[in-house]
């Protein structure tokens, strides 16, 4: 008997012609529903993110090397240097223990001597300046935690609480790193300081300093 003059009781139960056709075709239903352009234009972005994802971290890595490369070269001289500080408090201790009359009756031979070391302590210092060292000078102004360490207070009713009135030690920066802070005695009882109006262009402002040189 053939299929045509089946009747429907002949026929497999569950089976129409309708599940018939949707079973002899599911790949054909799967391509058409995913369109090949769109898949290619997924792709495609996915591979452009990963490209400018990889381009933003060089760019970063090449960055943070240079910064490395910078600063191992400016602050290796650090440990050299602060070393080099005390041989020239030393000689700024031999120049200051003569007293001003000495030194002004003094004979020729020991006017060339204190020359001499006078000499040598400027050289110094501009060897070091040559390096990245540079010598603090606080004296007048407002004491700064970050450069200065304070080692007494002075009444001063004349200038604003917390400036800088005498200077014990002179303190040194490399780069933006402080060597030495500068060891000063710093005044009160006078007028507090007026705050300074906020400078929208000044990038230095509440800036803190690295001291691990």
């Amino acid at each position: 008997m053939s299929d045509e003059n089946k009747t429907p009781e002949d026929q497999p139960s569950g089976v129409t012609p309708e599940t018939e056709a949707a079973a002899s075709s599911p790949e054909t239903a799967e391509e058409e529903a995913v369109d090949p352009t769109e898949v290619l234009k997924s792709e495609n972005a996915d591979l452009k993110d990963r490209a400018l994802r990889t381009m933003a971290e060089m760019e970063n890595l090449r960055r943070r090397t240079e910064k490395e490369v910078r600063d191992a070269r400016q602050y290796a001289v650090s440990g050299f240097a602060r070393d080099m500080l005390t041989v020239s408090d030393n000689l700024r201790r031999a120049l200051e223990a003569l007293p001003e009359d000495d030194r002004k009756n003094a004979d020729a031979g020991v006017a060339a001597l204190i020359d001499g070391v006078e000499m040598i302590e400027r050289d110094l210092l501009n060897q070091l300046e040559k390096n990245g060292v540079k010598k603090l000078d606080p004296e007048g102004q407002k004491f700064d935690p970050n450069f200065h360490q304070a080692m007494f207070e002075v009444p001063n009713t004349e200038v604003p609480n917390n400036t800088v009135v005498q200077v014990m030690q002179a303190g040194y920066v490399i780069g933006e790193r402080v060597l030495r802070p500068a060891m000063v005695g710093v005044s009160k009882g006078g007028p507090k300081e007026v705050p300074q109006p906020h400078s929208e262009g000044n990038g230095d402002a509440g800036q803190t300093v690295d001291k691990s040189a």
